[in-house]
């Protein structure tokens, strides 16, 4: 069961507006990852079902954060269905992510009172996507779309909250021109886990990574 509800999800997104989005098969470099993020003051985590058996790390990350983390929302990416957002939900995902917008897993999820964050590449895809419960919209792919398409859309819909993921950077030239055009927060991936720093196990570095973004944005 998830541990925080929906007001308490966005309520974390609002004061710390980054997103780490991340998947490890490997269990503990999974777990050590979450807890860097949360030690660089992070309150909310996307672990993205990406990888063969990705709901059992997933599970063991959960219990790990309840124990370790517990302010933080953990909640699952890359979510298509509704079977694998209900499997993620039994295992207690506090949020659930999606590259697309499928009424079906929005159901589910508003049924059990939890995030779902559908991916929207469109005006009109946000508006249905409104129309069946998201509080908060992903703009994916956001290096395609682009700051201007964040900033045309709120023009006539100002009352959208829109995270954007895919080339969200940890510059401040990067999130200035995103938070400027009006997202809500920023969902961030490979900038922010370079493969050589997970290969070396150089959590400190995510640790002071998560905190200079969110300086930056505060």
């Amino acid at each position: 069961m998830s541990k925080f509800d929906k007001i308490a999800v966005l309520s974390k997104m609002a004061a710390a507006p980054m997103v780490p989005v991340f998947y490890h098969k490997d269990v503990e470099v999974a777990k050590q990852v979450v807890k860097a993020c949360y030690d660089g003051g992070v309150r909310t985590f996307e672990f993205t079902n990406r990888g063969d058996f990705a709901h059992e790390v997933f599970a063991e990350v959960r219990k790990f954060a309840w124990a370790e983390c517990p302010d933080l929302a953990l909640g699952v990416g890359s979510v298509v269905d509704a079977p694998t957002a209900s499997l993620y939900i039994q295992m207690g995902a506090d949020f659930v992510v999606g590259p697309l917008f499928n009424p079906d897993v929005a159901k589910v999820c508003n049924r059990r009172g939890v995030p779902y964050t559908p991916g929207c590449g469109s005006v009109s895809e946000v508006g249905f996507a409104q129309e069946a419960g998201c509080d908060l919209i992903k703009i994916f792919p956001g290096d395609v779309l682009g700051p201007k398409f964040v900033k045309g859309l709120l023009a006539p819909m100002p009352w959208t909250k829109l995270m954007v993921t895919g080339g969200v950077e940890p510059t401040e030239e990067n999130l200035s021109a995103w938070f400027k055009a009006g997202v809500f927060c920023v969902g961030m991936g490979s900038k922010l886990f370079p493969k050589d720093v997970v290969a070396n196990k150089d959590w400190q570095y995510i640790t002071n990574k998560c905190k200079e973004v969110l300086t930056i944005l505060r």
